[in-house]
């Protein structure tokens, strides 16, 4: 018989998670590590190096490197001294969300910089990364790339949610997302045959001691009637890691208690 449980081991991988310190990242990071991956947190700063200490305490196999995503003229560069570093890339994920100081502006206010440099800073770094590690996991012929998507990278914005708050959801949010949701697509298609899987998870709204009302306002309007929680969020990038997940590649994979089933 198969041993099914088996098939969500990471043993032996060596595991990337881009923002593997933040909200969704630390999970992320958990995750992988209690499937047995060798954990590798890339992060902007040495701050976030805290996190390797405390997950090595507990006996997890955890590195940490200095990385930024949005340093893109780079990137190449970086990734190859990570493989070379560490010998191999088997799961890739980017959960990292840079963003602007006065991200979260309305339409009304926003500015053309300000635009132009978020998609730089986050679709533009996500896709040649995306398209740096998909290149290495091709000679591999194996490997696993998890981009972050979101709800709002696949359907439209419900902006009732925001209403009493002050405040709402970027222009440049969706655009990002849904550029990220079909560049996983282009990937699958094009480096399938190399046996590289490239997924989208899409995340609903993740409870994070919101504004009041507007974690009312989201609950009433989702069907399992509340916000997630980011160990949610890690198990589904654990289960598109792993071989549990041999078949599928090119998807958007939802997270969102319902959100975009109605």
């Amino acid at each position: 018989m198969k041993n099914y449980l088996k098939k969500f081991s990471l043993k032996g991988k060596i595991a990337f998670v881009t923002g593997g310190a933040g909200l969704l990242g630390t999970e992320v990071t958990n995750a992988l590590a209690d499937a047995g991956a060798h954990v590798v947190i890339l992060e902007i700063d040495q701050k976030s190096g805290e996190l390797q200490k405390k997950l090595q305490g507990e006996g997890k196999n955890i590195s940490f490197e200095v990385f930024d995503i949005t340093d893109t003229i780079n990137i190449d560069k970086k990734v190859d001294n990570l493989h070379k570093k560490y010998g191999r890339i088997d799961v890739w994920v980017n959960a990292a969300y840079p963003r602007t100081t006065d991200w979260g502006k309305k339409v009304e206010d926003l500015s053309l910089e300000s635009w132009q440099k978020n998609v730089d800073m986050h679709l533009n770094a996500y896709s040649w990364i995306s398209r740096k590690v998909c290149l290495i996991m091709k000679e591999q012929k194996s490997g696993s790339l998890i981009n972050f998507g979101s709800i709002y990278g696949v359907v439209g914005n419900d902006f009732s949610v925001y209403e009493g708050t002050g405040l709402t959801s970027p222009m440049a949010y969706c655009a990002i997302k849904g550029g990220i949701v079909n560049l996983g697509k282009y990937l699958a298609s094009y480096f399938g045959k190399f046996q590289v899987r490239i997924n989208t998870i899409c995340p609903g709204g993740i409870f994070d001691n919101q504004n009041k009302i507007f974690v009312k306002n989201y609950e009433e309007n989702t069907p399992l009637g509340r916000m997630g929680k980011p160990e949610e969020i890690a198990s589904a990038v654990l289960f598109l890691a792993s071989d549990a997940s041999s078949y599928i590649t090119g998807t958007a994979f939802m997270v969102d208690g319902g959100w975009t089933a109605i």
